[in-house]
């Protein structure tokens, strides 16, 4: 890894409209100049989530370039090189992948999934709100980490213990 360009940083999930944009929102925030973050889902959803808008907006993010994309979109001639790439899903750690170019580093950091939850607004929002926190958290830890010093071996080691933290889905723990 090398800390002459920014890394580019793609969150995949399933949908692209909940977890993965909550990730590239938060990493393009505390990590600028350093990392770029995108994200992208295997099966994209028409749109992004509502709730997630309405979180970004409040916690003041501009989310107008934010929209559900495939993770095709990364693996075509012309799409940015990506460095690392981080499920946040169960499912979309489980698919088989396109084909990356240069061989990204890999880790998975499977949270529960607020988009599934069934509930009152209130109660909806709130899974938001905790998925935001255990990804600031993971992404803080991320950020903080001397990855320019780095080989690919230990990058990924490490993306996979931040994995394993709070809030971590059984397959996460399991990686």
């Amino acid at each position: 890894m090398t800390a002459e360009k920014p890394l580019n940083v793609l969150f995949l999930c399933t949908g692209n409209s909940a977890r993965s944009i909550l990730a590239e929102a938060i990493l393009n925030k505390i990590g600028t100049g350093r990392f770029s973050a995108y994200s992208a889902g295997s099966h994209p959803k028409d749109q992004v989530n509502p709730f997630s808008i309405r979180l970004l907006k409040s916690l003041g993010f501009n989310t107008s370039t934010f929209r559900s994309k495939s993770w095709d979109e990364f693996a075509q001639p012309g799409a940015p090189p990506i460095d690392i790439i981080i499920t946040v899903c169960d499912d979309a750690a489980g698919e088989s992948c396109p084909v990356w170019p240069g061989k990204p580093v890999a880790a998975h950091w499977g949270i529960r999934d607020p988009a599934a939850v069934q509930g009152t607004d209130e109660v909806i929002a709130d899974a938001f709100r905790e998925a935001y926190r255990l990804l600031e958290q993971r992404i803080s830890q991320f950020v903080a980490l001397p990855v320019s010093t780095l080989d690919k071996a230990t990058l990924q080691q490490k993306l996979r213990d931040i994995g394993r933290a709070e809030g971590a889905t059984a397959m996460a723990e399991a990686q």
